[in-house]
């Protein structure tokens, strides 16, 4: 069907929509029209007209989503062509969406935004442990940090410069205090609070060697009096407590390999929960994510093969 209509023709009503459509600041034009239609109202109209006297389901396509239901309408008319169909079929699908179209939209871009996490799985950076411990670095001390030896952190590493070094520790301060106000914030009881651990030791060393030397002021007296006991009646050493202390600590705090992959798994999975929920809002533009229709490519390629493997599993 020829779409082609004469500007001379138009109607009243498709006069008022190209006028109201001029007047829109910062309306979008091709970059060799932007000059020329800056600052001339006239002049944006008759471009305006021009485009939907020549291609109407561009002007649609360009400036669809600006119009009204009302200003739909006056499309109708052109409806027997399919591209103009298609698009006054989706805009009304935005503008005024039914359950259904909800329910599609809902699961479109679901899948938009998986189909995007997994380029960002693949990519290795964005869902990497430093990348996530930064965006989020309560949730990795609460799922993995705890476990984790903190003091290789603050250590220089091979090939660093110096500058390097003191900026990744002025990183690393600020996610420490983070976690920090975090665990204020929840109430955790302050001997749990993230920097503590060291001051604790520090107390714990101190009260060993008090106890050294007072266990040995007591040996050197039963040596004045004539009662130093046999040592094998003593099962642990002065030098003992401290060390299952130490070794209980060691043990609460410590996992094996498999017990650490499993939380960082649980970790990333969360992680990834909150990006298809929208909330990375602050590192990506999900508007243009949710839009993004070549996205719909890889889950469509991911349903075929999952259709093809239940197929020859059912075989």
């Amino acid at each position: 069907m020829d779409t082609t209509t004469s500007v001379d023709n138009l109607s009243s009503s498709m006069e008022s929509i190209m006028e109201r459509l001029s007047n829109i600041k910062d309306l979008y034009f091709p970059r060799a029209q932007q000059s020329s239609a800056a600052n001339d109202p006239s002049l944006r109209k008759s471009i305006l007209q021009d485009l939907y006297s020549r291609n109407t389901p561009v002007f649609l396509e360009r400036y669809g989503s600006l119009l009204t239901l009302d200003e739909l309408k006056e499309f109708d008319m052109l409806s027997d062509d399919y591209e103009i169909n298609w698009h006054l079929n989706h805009l009304r699908s935005v503008i005024n969406p039914t359950s259904e179209d909800l329910k599609s939209r809902s699961a479109k871009i679901k899948n938009r935004r998986r189909a995007f996490m997994d380029k960002l799985m693949d990519d290795g950076k964005f869902f990497s442990e430093d990348s996530m411990r930064d965006r989020e670095p309560y949730l990795h001390h609460e799922f993995v940090g705890k476990f984790q030896d903190q003091s290789g952190r603050r250590m220089s590493r091979p090939g660093e410069k110096w500058s390097e070094t003191l900026l990744r520790r002025a990183e690393e301060a600020l996610l420490m205090e983070k976690i920090r106000m975090e665990q204020q914030r929840l109430g955790v009881d302050e001997r749990e609070w993230v920097g503590n651990e060291r001051q604790e030791e520090e107390q714990e060393e101190q009260e060993e060697e008090e106890e050294e030397e007072e266990e040995e002021e007591d040996d050197d007296e039963e040596v004045e009096e004539g009662k130093h006991g046999d040592a094998d009646l003593r099962e642990v050493g002065p030098d003992d407590k401290g060390n299952l202390g130490n070794k209980r600590s060691t043990e609460a705090t410590s996992l094996s390999a498999e017990e650490m992959q499993d939380r960082m798994d649980q970790f990333t999975t969360v992680m990834q929960q909150k990006f298809l929920a929208g909330e990375d809002h602050e590192h990506f533009d999900y508007s243009s994510i949710d839009e993004d229709v070549t996205l719909d490519d890889h889950w469509m390629r991911e349903a075929n093969e999952d259709a093809e493997e239940k197929y020859f599993a059912d075989i």
